[in-house]
Protein backbone atom coordinates (compact mmCIF):
# COMPACT_ATOMS: atom_id res chain seq x y z
CA UNK A 1 0.00 0.00 0.00
CA UNK A 2 1.27 3.30 -0.80
CA UNK A 3 1.97 5.95 1.80
CA UNK A 4 -0.94 8.28 2.61
CA UNK A 5 -1.78 10.99 0.83
CA UNK A 6 -3.77 13.90 2.98
CA UNK A 7 -6.68 15.06 0.98
CA UNK A 8 -9.25 17.85 2.76
CA UNK A 9 -12.53 17.43 1.10
CA UNK A 10 -14.64 20.84 1.46
CA UNK A 11 -18.17 20.02 -0.34
CA UNK A 12 -19.38 23.36 0.44
CA UNK A 13 -22.93 24.49 -0.51
CA UNK A 14 -25.80 23.37 -2.94
CA UNK A 15 -24.69 20.48 -5.47
CA UNK A 16 -21.61 20.41 -3.87
CA UNK A 17 -21.77 17.56 -1.08
CA UNK A 18 -23.70 15.32 -4.39
CA UNK A 19 -20.85 15.61 -6.42
CA UNK A 20 -17.79 14.98 -3.98
CA UNK A 21 -19.50 12.22 -2.89
CA UNK A 22 -18.73 10.51 -6.80
CA UNK A 23 -15.70 11.77 -5.67
CA UNK A 24 -14.86 9.81 -2.80
CA UNK A 25 -16.69 6.51 -4.56
CA UNK A 26 -13.44 7.08 -7.03
CA UNK A 27 -11.09 7.13 -3.92
CA UNK A 28 -12.70 4.13 -3.05
CA UNK A 29 -11.94 2.65 -6.03
CA UNK A 30 -8.29 3.82 -6.37
CA UNK A 31 -7.65 2.51 -2.44
CA UNK A 32 -9.15 -1.05 -3.25
CA UNK A 33 -8.27 -1.55 -7.22
CA UNK A 34 -4.89 0.41 -7.38
CA UNK A 35 -3.68 0.15 -4.16
CA UNK A 36 -3.28 3.28 -3.07
CA UNK A 37 -4.67 4.99 0.42
CA UNK A 38 -5.80 8.38 0.66
CA UNK A 39 -5.88 10.33 4.31
CA UNK A 40 -9.15 11.68 3.90
CA UNK A 41 -10.01 14.47 6.18
CA UNK A 42 -14.38 16.26 5.46
CA UNK A 43 -14.69 19.74 6.45
CA UNK A 44 -16.89 22.69 6.16
CA UNK A 45 -16.80 26.26 4.01
CA UNK A 46 -19.40 28.97 2.25
CA UNK A 47 -22.56 28.49 3.15
CA UNK A 48 -22.44 25.62 4.97
CA UNK A 49 -19.39 27.04 7.34
CA UNK A 50 -21.36 30.36 7.44
CA UNK A 51 -24.65 28.55 9.32
CA UNK A 52 -22.32 26.90 12.00
CA UNK A 53 -19.35 29.40 12.64
CA UNK A 54 -20.74 32.95 11.55
CA UNK A 55 -17.55 32.75 9.16
CA UNK A 56 -17.57 30.94 5.54
CA UNK A 57 -14.38 29.75 6.51
CA UNK A 58 -13.16 28.57 10.28
CA UNK A 59 -9.12 29.62 11.24
CA UNK A 60 -9.25 25.64 11.72
CA UNK A 61 -10.19 25.02 8.73
CA UNK A 62 -7.47 26.95 7.13
CA UNK A 63 -5.15 25.56 9.35
CA UNK A 64 -6.24 21.88 7.67
CA UNK A 65 -5.94 23.34 4.34
CA UNK A 66 -2.62 24.60 4.97
CA UNK A 67 -1.18 21.45 6.22
CA UNK A 68 -2.91 18.65 3.72
CA UNK A 69 -1.11 17.75 0.28
CA UNK A 70 -4.55 18.69 -1.24
CA UNK A 71 -7.96 20.22 -1.12
CA UNK A 72 -10.75 19.11 -2.97
CA UNK A 73 -13.58 21.42 -3.14
CA UNK A 74 -17.39 21.12 -4.31
CA UNK A 75 -19.00 24.34 -4.64
CA UNK A 76 -20.46 27.23 -2.29
CA UNK A 77 -22.97 29.93 -2.64
CA UNK A 78 -26.75 29.97 -2.85
CA UNK A 79 -29.47 32.76 -2.26
CA UNK A 80 -30.69 32.25 1.51
CA UNK A 81 -27.00 33.74 2.14
CA UNK A 82 -27.20 36.98 -0.48
CA UNK A 83 -27.89 39.70 2.16
CA UNK A 84 -25.07 38.53 4.79
CA UNK A 85 -22.02 40.77 4.96
CA UNK A 86 -19.82 40.37 2.30
CA UNK A 87 -16.77 39.02 4.30
CA UNK A 88 -19.18 36.54 5.64
CA UNK A 89 -20.58 35.29 2.67
CA UNK A 90 -19.38 31.76 0.98
CA UNK A 91 -17.57 33.60 -1.86
CA UNK A 92 -15.62 35.53 1.03
CA UNK A 93 -14.56 32.11 2.20
CA UNK A 94 -13.37 30.45 -1.14
CA UNK A 95 -11.06 33.82 -1.82
CA UNK A 96 -9.76 33.68 1.18
CA UNK A 97 -8.60 29.73 0.84
CA UNK A 98 -7.09 30.96 -2.06
CA UNK A 99 -5.48 34.50 -1.17
CA UNK A 100 -3.92 32.28 2.17
CA UNK A 101 -2.54 29.35 0.38
CA UNK A 102 -1.52 31.43 -1.74
CA UNK A 103 -2.84 29.64 -5.11
CA UNK A 104 -1.39 32.25 -7.66
CA UNK A 105 -1.93 29.90 -10.73
CA UNK A 106 -5.39 28.57 -11.60
CA UNK A 107 -5.42 26.08 -14.46
CA UNK A 108 -8.64 25.86 -16.50
CA UNK A 109 -8.62 23.37 -19.26
CA UNK A 110 -11.48 23.80 -22.10
CA UNK A 111 -11.52 20.16 -23.42
CA UNK A 112 -14.43 18.83 -26.07
CA UNK A 113 -14.69 15.26 -25.80
CA UNK A 114 -16.04 14.27 -29.52
CA UNK A 115 -18.63 12.67 -27.86
CA UNK A 116 -20.54 16.36 -26.59
CA UNK A 117 -19.50 18.59 -29.81
CA UNK A 118 -22.95 18.29 -30.58
CA UNK A 119 -23.93 20.05 -27.19
CA UNK A 120 -21.72 23.19 -28.28
CA UNK A 121 -23.73 26.10 -29.22
CA UNK A 122 -20.77 26.73 -31.81
CA UNK A 123 -20.09 24.19 -35.08
CA UNK A 124 -19.27 20.76 -34.10
CA UNK A 125 -16.14 21.23 -36.08
CA UNK A 126 -15.02 24.30 -34.39
CA UNK A 127 -15.26 22.12 -31.34
CA UNK A 128 -14.66 18.91 -31.16
CA UNK A 129 -11.30 18.29 -30.20
CA UNK A 130 -10.90 21.43 -28.35
CA UNK A 131 -8.22 21.53 -25.93
CA UNK A 132 -7.40 24.93 -24.19
CA UNK A 133 -5.36 25.26 -21.07
CA UNK A 134 -6.28 29.03 -19.34
CA UNK A 135 -3.85 30.28 -16.81
CA UNK A 136 -5.48 32.62 -14.84
CA UNK A 137 -3.63 34.35 -12.19
CA UNK A 138 -5.67 33.98 -9.27
CA UNK A 139 -4.42 36.48 -5.84
CA UNK A 140 -4.07 39.46 -7.38
CA UNK A 141 -5.41 42.26 -9.55
CA UNK A 142 -9.02 43.74 -9.56
CA UNK A 143 -10.15 40.96 -6.79
CA UNK A 144 -7.68 42.04 -4.10
CA UNK A 145 -6.36 45.92 -5.02
CA UNK A 146 -6.62 48.32 -2.78
CA UNK A 147 -8.17 50.78 -2.23
CA UNK A 148 -11.36 49.43 -3.02
CA UNK A 149 -14.97 50.49 -1.39
CA UNK A 150 -17.28 53.58 -1.81
CA UNK A 151 -16.42 57.17 -1.21
CA UNK A 152 -18.08 60.78 -2.73
CA UNK A 153 -16.78 62.59 -5.61
CA UNK A 154 -18.12 66.14 -7.07
CA UNK A 155 -21.01 65.56 -4.54
CA UNK A 156 -21.65 61.81 -6.18
CA UNK A 157 -21.18 58.36 -4.75
CA UNK A 158 -18.34 56.86 -6.53
CA UNK A 159 -17.66 53.00 -6.08
CA UNK A 160 -13.78 52.14 -6.57
CA UNK A 161 -12.22 48.90 -7.08
CA UNK A 162 -8.09 48.83 -7.97
CA UNK A 163 -6.14 46.65 -10.54
CA UNK A 164 -2.72 46.24 -9.42
CA UNK A 165 0.29 43.62 -9.98
CA UNK A 166 3.38 43.70 -8.56
CA UNK A 167 6.68 42.42 -10.73
CA UNK A 168 6.60 39.18 -8.89
CA UNK A 169 3.01 38.58 -9.24
CA UNK A 170 2.93 38.47 -12.87
CA UNK A 171 6.29 37.21 -13.40
CA UNK A 172 5.59 33.72 -11.66
CA UNK A 173 2.03 33.19 -13.00
CA UNK A 174 3.50 33.94 -16.60
CA UNK A 175 6.44 31.08 -15.92
CA UNK A 176 4.41 28.78 -15.02
CA UNK A 177 2.52 29.52 -18.59
CA UNK A 178 5.58 28.91 -20.18
CA UNK A 179 5.71 26.08 -18.05
CA UNK A 180 2.92 23.82 -19.35
CA UNK A 181 3.14 25.44 -22.73
CA UNK A 182 6.51 23.51 -23.14
CA UNK A 183 4.58 20.21 -21.95
CA UNK A 184 1.93 20.92 -25.04
CA UNK A 185 2.44 22.21 -28.53
CA UNK A 186 4.92 25.44 -27.25
CA UNK A 187 2.54 28.39 -28.12
CA UNK A 188 0.87 30.68 -25.56
CA UNK A 189 -1.35 33.43 -25.81
CA UNK A 190 -0.55 36.76 -23.11
CA UNK A 191 -4.09 38.14 -22.77
CA UNK A 192 -4.17 42.25 -21.47
CA UNK A 193 -5.55 45.38 -22.20
CA UNK A 194 -2.28 47.06 -23.05
CA UNK A 195 -3.78 49.48 -25.33
CA UNK A 196 -5.73 51.24 -22.77
CA UNK A 197 -4.47 50.06 -18.95
CA UNK A 198 -1.01 50.93 -17.99
CA UNK A 199 -1.61 47.23 -16.17
CA UNK A 200 -1.90 45.80 -19.23
CA UNK A 201 1.37 47.39 -20.54
CA UNK A 202 3.45 45.86 -17.32
CA UNK A 203 2.14 42.44 -18.19
CA UNK A 204 3.03 42.48 -22.00
CA UNK A 205 6.84 43.74 -20.67
CA UNK A 206 7.32 41.20 -18.32
CA UNK A 207 5.71 38.20 -20.47
CA UNK A 208 8.23 39.10 -22.84
CA UNK A 209 11.07 39.35 -20.42
CA UNK A 210 10.31 36.08 -19.31
CA UNK A 211 9.47 34.63 -22.69
CA UNK A 212 13.81 34.71 -23.58
CA UNK A 213 13.83 31.69 -20.72
CA UNK A 214 11.88 29.41 -23.51
CA UNK A 215 13.25 30.14 -26.67
CA UNK A 216 10.53 26.75 -27.46
CA UNK A 217 7.92 27.81 -26.69
CA UNK A 218 6.08 31.13 -29.89
CA UNK A 219 4.51 34.12 -27.17
CA UNK A 220 1.60 35.41 -29.11
CA UNK A 221 0.20 39.00 -27.17
CA UNK A 222 -3.58 39.39 -27.66
CA UNK A 223 -6.09 41.68 -26.22
CA UNK A 224 -8.38 40.13 -23.97
CA UNK A 225 -11.61 41.70 -25.90
CA UNK A 226 -10.20 40.02 -29.29
CA UNK A 227 -9.46 37.16 -27.24
CA UNK A 228 -12.89 36.66 -26.07
CA UNK A 229 -14.26 36.81 -30.28
CA UNK A 230 -11.52 34.23 -31.42
CA UNK A 231 -12.59 31.85 -28.29
CA UNK A 232 -16.23 31.88 -30.42
CA UNK A 233 -14.61 32.80 -33.92
CA UNK A 234 -12.21 29.79 -34.08
CA UNK A 235 -10.94 28.27 -30.23
CA UNK A 236 -8.62 25.98 -31.68
CA UNK A 237 -6.20 28.23 -32.77
CA UNK A 238 -5.43 28.69 -29.12
CA UNK A 239 -3.36 26.13 -26.79
CA UNK A 240 -2.27 27.79 -23.59
CA UNK A 241 -3.75 30.98 -22.42
CA UNK A 242 -1.99 32.97 -19.38
CA UNK A 243 -4.19 36.48 -18.30
CA UNK A 244 -5.44 38.66 -14.99
CA UNK A 245 -7.75 37.68 -12.42
CA UNK A 246 -10.35 39.39 -13.47
CA UNK A 247 -9.66 38.33 -18.11
CA UNK A 248 -9.27 34.97 -16.84
CA UNK A 249 -12.38 34.93 -14.98
CA UNK A 250 -14.33 36.11 -17.84
CA UNK A 251 -12.18 34.39 -20.61
CA UNK A 252 -12.18 30.76 -18.88
CA UNK A 253 -16.21 30.99 -18.78
CA UNK A 254 -16.40 31.71 -22.13
CA UNK A 255 -14.17 28.91 -23.09
CA UNK A 256 -15.76 26.48 -20.95
CA UNK A 257 -19.11 27.08 -23.02
CA UNK A 258 -17.65 26.50 -26.30
CA UNK A 259 -17.44 22.99 -25.17
CA UNK A 260 -20.96 22.84 -24.49
CA UNK A 261 -21.70 22.52 -20.12
CA UNK A 262 -19.95 24.30 -17.69
CA UNK A 263 -20.69 20.93 -15.54
CA UNK A 264 -18.03 18.64 -17.71
CA UNK A 265 -14.74 21.26 -16.61
CA UNK A 266 -12.68 20.82 -13.74
CA UNK A 267 -9.66 23.21 -12.41
CA UNK A 268 -6.58 23.47 -10.40
CA UNK A 269 -5.12 26.14 -8.21
CA UNK A 270 -1.58 25.88 -7.32
CA UNK A 271 0.94 27.71 -5.61
CA UNK A 272 4.38 27.94 -5.60
CA UNK A 273 6.67 24.70 -4.79
CA UNK A 274 8.53 24.56 -1.11
CA UNK A 275 12.12 23.48 -0.71
CA UNK A 276 11.26 19.78 -0.93
CA UNK A 277 9.03 20.19 -4.07
CA UNK A 278 5.90 20.54 -2.50
CA UNK A 279 2.97 22.74 -3.54
CA UNK A 280 -0.40 23.75 -1.88
CA UNK A 281 -2.92 23.48 -4.16
CA UNK A 282 -6.94 22.89 -5.01
CA UNK A 283 -8.85 21.62 -6.94
CA UNK A 284 -12.38 22.57 -7.83
CA UNK A 285 -15.35 21.88 -10.79
CA UNK A 286 -15.65 24.93 -12.44
CA UNK A 287 -19.75 24.84 -12.34
CA UNK A 288 -21.27 26.57 -9.36
CA UNK A 289 -23.34 25.17 -6.17
CA UNK A 290 -26.52 25.19 -8.58
CA UNK A 291 -29.44 25.23 -5.59
CA UNK A 292 -32.13 24.60 -8.19
CA UNK A 293 -31.15 21.47 -8.23
CA UNK A 294 -29.67 20.29 -5.00
CA UNK A 295 -30.61 16.85 -3.27
CA UNK A 296 -32.38 15.98 -6.78
CA UNK A 297 -29.61 13.60 -7.96
CA UNK A 298 -29.56 15.71 -11.08
CA UNK A 299 -26.26 17.02 -11.12
CA UNK A 300 -23.38 15.90 -12.93
CA UNK A 301 -20.27 15.04 -10.87
CA UNK A 302 -17.74 14.51 -13.86
CA UNK A 303 -16.45 17.58 -13.11
CA UNK A 304 -15.92 17.52 -9.84
CA UNK A 305 -14.20 13.68 -10.55
CA UNK A 306 -12.07 15.44 -13.73
CA UNK A 307 -10.35 18.02 -10.90
CA UNK A 308 -9.45 15.09 -8.64
CA UNK A 309 -7.75 13.48 -11.87
CA UNK A 310 -6.32 16.99 -12.44
CA UNK A 311 -5.25 16.31 -8.51
CA UNK A 312 -3.41 13.00 -8.82
CA UNK A 313 -1.70 15.05 -11.74
CA UNK A 314 0.11 18.00 -10.35
CA UNK A 315 -0.48 17.43 -6.54
CA UNK A 316 0.70 13.51 -6.60
CA UNK A 317 2.53 12.96 -9.85
CA UNK A 318 0.27 9.97 -10.64
CA UNK A 319 0.12 10.85 -14.43
CA UNK A 320 -1.04 7.19 -15.49
CA UNK A 321 -3.64 7.20 -12.67
CA UNK A 322 -5.35 10.33 -14.18
CA UNK A 323 -5.51 9.65 -17.61
CA UNK A 324 -7.13 6.30 -16.51
CA UNK A 325 -9.95 8.65 -15.02
CA UNK A 326 -10.16 10.96 -17.80
CA UNK A 327 -10.12 7.99 -20.13
CA UNK A 328 -13.44 6.26 -17.75
CA UNK A 329 -15.14 9.58 -18.03
CA UNK A 330 -14.64 9.74 -21.69
CA UNK A 331 -15.81 6.27 -21.75
CA UNK A 332 -18.64 6.65 -20.31
CA UNK A 333 -20.03 9.65 -22.42
CA UNK A 334 -19.25 7.86 -25.22
CA UNK A 335 -21.38 4.90 -23.92
CA UNK A 336 -24.10 7.29 -23.99
CA UNK A 337 -24.50 7.73 -20.86
CA UNK A 338 -25.54 11.81 -20.00
CA UNK A 339 -26.84 13.89 -16.66
CA UNK A 340 -29.72 16.38 -17.65
CA UNK A 341 -27.22 19.16 -18.52
CA UNK A 342 -25.51 16.92 -21.36
CA UNK A 343 -28.84 14.91 -22.42
CA UNK A 344 -29.21 14.46 -26.00
CA UNK A 345 -31.52 12.62 -28.38
CA UNK A 346 -31.38 9.15 -28.52
CA UNK A 347 -29.16 9.42 -25.00
CA UNK A 348 -29.53 7.33 -21.74
CA UNK A 349 -30.32 10.10 -18.58
CA UNK A 350 -28.73 8.90 -15.64
CA UNK A 351 -28.38 10.25 -11.99
CA UNK A 352 -25.65 11.63 -10.13
CA UNK A 353 -24.87 8.50 -7.86
CA UNK A 354 -25.62 6.49 -11.56
CA UNK A 355 -23.03 8.55 -13.57
CA UNK A 356 -20.42 8.00 -10.73
CA UNK A 357 -20.71 4.35 -10.51
CA UNK A 358 -20.40 4.15 -14.42
CA UNK A 359 -17.13 5.61 -13.76
CA UNK A 360 -16.18 3.37 -11.65
CA UNK A 361 -17.51 0.49 -13.72
CA UNK A 362 -15.48 1.72 -16.21
CA UNK A 363 -12.42 1.68 -14.56
CA UNK A 364 -12.95 -1.43 -13.69
CA UNK A 365 -12.66 -2.10 -17.44
CA UNK A 366 -9.48 -0.72 -17.73
CA UNK A 367 -8.06 -2.00 -15.01
CA UNK A 368 -8.16 -5.74 -16.17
Amino acid sequence: MAANKKLLMLPGDGIGPEVMAEVNRVIGWMDKRRHVSFDVQEDLVGGAAYEVHKSSLADETLEKAMAVDAVMLGAVGGPQWDNVARDARPEAGLLKLRKEMDLFANLRPATCMPALAEASSLKEDVVSGLDIMIVRELTAGTYFGEPKGKDTYKGQERVIDTTSYTHDEIERVVRAAFELAQKRSKKLHSVEKANVMEVGVFWRQIATEVAADYPDVELHHMYADNCAMQLVRWPKQFDVIVTDNLFGDILSDCAAMCTGSLGMLPSASLGAADESGRRRAMYEPVHGSAPDIAGEQKANPLATILSYAMCLRYSFDMGDDADLIEKACANVLDAGFRTGDIMTEGATLVSTEDMGQKVCDELDKLAA
